[in-house]
């Protein structure tokens, strides 16, 4: 595996740090700037919606840029305003400054997945690209946990100085260990690159991408009050809890990336047969502590190992227009990372209790199953019926 992959996987990790770390920050942001906790809130949800438009918007306005400089570029608009906003007494410019680093986020995810998959051979497409994701699982279990420490000692100003200090050593790798490739859409417009979504196949897996996602962090988003209000597990033990997710997580990845190159039908239709399956076991036995902790790290695998496999089938179905794919990935990776929570919110408020958002983890994958579930089946009956057409021997 190339260096230069890694290294994307480091700047990741300090991104995905950045887009995290503030459900830890808020009070302490809302107390200095004079603000109320919704407002800060908002500052969450500024960096999901740039997120959720800026991937496919980055990904068209940067495809015919050399991959290296679109890289650095990005990372430096992220650095800059992460100085900003820990330097700014003013909420409006802090908001901008979340608005702006998830567009730059947002264009590096796409060009960084891109640069990933053509660094390697064919067979080690997923592998890269879990190199990459797994930068966002180090930050759910290092850079959160940390970004909140700093806060809760230094002031959450310290947060957003770490981000930019990490930060520096993957942008000067980026400058020496990337080259400078020309990108792979050239020679047509933008509405030409666009065709690719006509491919039913990817909308359909960008659509199950998106219900995956939604599914994982429906369910983690109200991680804690299940672990304590229904595994009767101690406040104090939460944070444990939220970093076995998150080695769950870094796990899945790791191994996901290493089986989805190999048997990438296979690997994706059991995974999600497993993941399915896991959350409908976890809603059952969340009352049970020793389950419930099992299941929280079995879970956090299968949901990320699968998104490794998903992404990677967007990249390979896209493959004309590498960027807007890895844009199209990032945007539905960050619907459902919008729409999951939302949907575990409604189910907390219409009273169903505190297991309720597993559950509509568990009816999001039952939904998404099909689309891979039929086609794999397909697949599979006409090999088989090719094999016996091969040993029919003619009658003459």
């Amino acid at each position: 595996m190339p260096f230069a992959v890694y290294v994307l996987g480091l700047a990741v990790f300090a991104q995905g740090t950045s887009e995290f770390m503030l459900s830890g920050l808020v009070t302490g942001i809302a107390d200095d700037l004079h603000v109320s906790l919704s407002a800060a809130g908002l500052l969450t949800s500024a960096f999901a919606v740039g997120m959720v438009v800026g991937a496919p918007l980055m990904s068209l306005l940067c495809r015919r840029w050399p991959r290296r400089r679109a890289l650095v570029g990005f990372l430096t608009v992220f650095v800059a305003v992460h100085v900003v906003g820990a330097l700014t007494t003013h909420y409006p410019v802090l908001l901008a400054t979340r608005v702006v680093g998830a567009l730059a986020n947002a264009g590096f995810w796409a060009v960084a997945l891109a640069t990933a998959v053509s660094m390697v051979e064919p067979g080690l497409r997923a592998r890269a690209t879990s190199v990459v994701v797994g930068g966002v699982t180090l930050a759910c279990i290092v850079g959160v946990p940390g970004g909140a420490l700093l806060g809760e000692r230094w002031g959450w100003r310290a947060a957003f100085w770490a981000v930019a200090v990490v930060s520096l050593p993957a942008l000067a790798a980026l400058v020496r260990m990337v080259p400078e490739q020309a990108p792979v859409e050239r020679g047509t417009g933008a509405l030409g690159e666009l065709r690719v979504l006509r491919d039913g196949r990817l909308r359909m897996t960008l659509l199950v991408c998106a219900l995956v996602q939604g599914a994982t962090f429906c369910t983690f988003t109200y991680l804690a009050p299940l672990a304590t209000e229904v595994g009767g597990i101690g406040e104090g033990w939460v944070p444990g809890v939220l970093a076995l997710f998150g080695v769950g997580s870094f796990v899945g990845v790791t191994v996901g990336g290493r089986y989805a190159d190999g048997h990438p039908t296979a690997y994706l239709t059991a995974a999600m047969l497993a993941l399915t399956t896991g959350w409908a076991v976890l809603a059952l036995t969340a009352g049970h502590p020793v389950a419930a902790l099992v299941f929280v790290f079995v879970q956090g695998a299968l949901a990320f190992g699968t998104g490794i496999a998903l992404i990677s089938r967007v990249m390979t179905r896209a493959a004309e227009a590498p960027t807007l794919a890895g844009g199209f990935a990032t945007a539905a990776f960050n619907v459902g990372a919008t729409v999951g929570p939302w949907a575990g919110g409604l189910a907390l408020s219409s009273g169903l209790g505190f297991r309720s958002p597993v559950w509509v983890s568990a009816l999001m994958m039952a939904v998404a199953l099909p689309a891979v579930l039929i086609p794999a089946v397909a697949a599979v009956t006409t090999a088989r019926r090719g094999d016996r057409d091969e040993g029919r021997v003619p009658t003459p």
